[in-house]
């Protein structure tokens, strides 16, 4: 069992620097919760390659920063839809 999560670690890792996706993207894509992945990400992969670990690091903090914008964006697209269908 300990194999196929730390597989899973990887893979995650792998696809979160590759596309440069969110916790929640990544979440959605292996199927399993945001806090997995989190854990996956955060405590698991430091201790089997902590490289990897730092690049995906780098990914989510920039992602962090950038999450106002867009929330922004959505909200926009949200209110300007049901502007149109008004």
């Amino acid at each position: 069992m300990k194999d196929y999560i730390e597989e899973r670690a990887l893979e995650i890792a792998h696809y979160i620097i590759e596309t440069k996706a969110t916790v929640r993207e990544a979440a959605k894509v292996f199927k399993v919760s945001k806090s997995t992945v989190h854990k996956d990400v955060s405590e698991r992969l430091p201790r089997i390659n902590p490289s990897i670990a730092e690049e995906v690091r780098k990914v989510l903090n920039k992602n962090k920063a950038e999450r106002h914008i867009r929330g922004g964006l959505a909200t926009r697209i949200k209110y300007k839809s049901s502007a149109l269908s008004e």
